[in-house]
């Protein structure tokens, strides 16, 4: 497949350049929606930038940019080889690589073990505790309201009801 350079303009970057480059621009589009999701759902700012800076998603940029050369650049040949060229194409055959590679698990524990300090180990704990008066934490997924059973008795139910249909004749008219 016959490439010179990436070339890579702002803009409406899949219209401009040669069919390598908009397939990898449309490809490295979803990487980062995908680095985007994965950081964000860790709980790890999006904005923490160490090789790129100065964007509310340079941290988003330097993780995507890990596995550029395993997904998005192959990719790239290997659809614009075949005359699959359409955003479309990028997106499918990105899913597909995505799904064999377990990529999202991958992000996950890359993102840990880089933000991790040498030596240490990350603390695998699944809390559901809230923040309680002073430095107490309460047990989260509990009605501290208490519950009041006399909101079952009769004639003390909420109901919901909606818009009152006419059943239909059989003829395609209501009665």
């Amino acid at each position: 497949m016959p490439w010179t350079r990436r070339e890579y303009q702002p803009g409406d970057a899949f219209a401009k350049g040669d069919d390598v480059n908009r397939v990898l621009s449309a490809a490295n589009a979803a990487l980062y929606g995908i680095c985007h999701a994965v950081t964000a759902g860790i709980g790890v700012s999006p904005a923490l930038g160490f090789v790129h800076t100065g964007s509310a998603v340079s941290f988003v940029l330097d993780i995507a940019d890990l596995y550029k050369a395993e997904y998005t650049i192959p990719l790239a040949f290997d659809l614009a080889a075949a005359g699959q060229t359409t955003e479309r194409d990028a997106r499918l055959g990105f899913r597909q690589r995505v799904a064999d590679g377990k990529l999202l698990g991958r992000i996950v524990r890359d993102v840990k073990l880089l933000l991790t300090p040498a030596g240490e180990n990350m603390i695998e704990v699944e809390e559901n505790t809230l923040w309680g008066d002073a430095d107490n934490t309460v047990a989260g997924g509990t009605n501290w309201a208490g519950w009041d059973e006399s909101v079952l008795d009769e004639g003390h139910y909420l109901s919901v009801v909606g818009p009152l249909f006419e059943p239909d004749s059989g003829d395609g008219t209501r009665s």
